[in-house]
């Protein structure tokens, strides 16, 4: 009897862990999948002050770099902005008064939301050192966690202002090969980085007044 115990313990621990794909697959195929994105809800937040300028940022995006959300960036004092990116043009306004225009690449130069969609796929696809760990619950999703080292020229498309590389930790949608959640230690603090609401109507227009 004790035999057999040992067995079928061995046996289901050995299929747990098979259950977990390897962690380059699991990035490879989660690169391929951000790909094909409408659109999704984002948002960005920092943990004690690491060395980035952007303390916060949430909104929504769309595969053609269409924006609306809001920002915290720090400049030597936490500034806040609305902002929305309609075709070449970029609405933004602070705390007090209405709204002004400054160009795509303008915004580009302090912060790209649109890097949401597009630099995730290369982020992924530049991983190093890439492992699986387990499966866990995110946001109510199922997910595979898996840490990687991401090289600072990728991670700087998604998070402006970093100057190391980081070993963080993914967490990727069993369902749909979707990124969830990204989260990455740093020198001072941390970012994490969180995305919802895949392929939900969006509807992004410039402000009428």
């Amino acid at each position: 009897m004790a035999a057999a115990f040992l067995l079928v313990t061995s046996c289901s621990s050995g299929s747990s862990e098979a259950a977990v794909p390897s962690g380059p697959e699991l990035l490879a195929k989660s690169a391929e999948a951000m790909k094909t994105v409408k659109t999704v809800a984002f948002t960005i937040d920092t943990k004690d002050r690491p060395a980035v300028p952007v303390r916060h940022a949430e909104g929504v995006l769309t595969s053609e770099g269409d924006a609306k959300g809001s920002l915290q960036i720090d400049f030597g004092g936490l500034q806040e902005f609305e902002f929305i990116v309609s075709g070449d043009t970029v609405h933004f306004k602070g705390a007090t008064g209405g709204y002004q225009t400054m160009t795509r690449e303008q915004l580009a130069a302090i912060y790209d939301p649109s890097a949401v969609l597009t630099g995730v796929p290369q982020l992924l696809a530049a991983a190093q050192d890439v492992r699986s760990e387990e499966s866990e619950e995110v946001g109510g999703s199922d997910a595979y966690r898996v840490a990687a080292t991401f090289p600072q020229q990728a991670l700087a498309k998604l998070v402006p202002g970093v100057q190391q590389g980081v070993n963080g930790t993914v967490w990727i949608a069993k369902d749909s090969s979707r990124l969830l959640k990204i989260d990455l230690p740093m020198t001072g603090g941390s970012v994490t980085v969180g995305l919802d609401d895949y392929d939900a109507p969006v509807t992004i227009a410039p402000p009428t007044s």
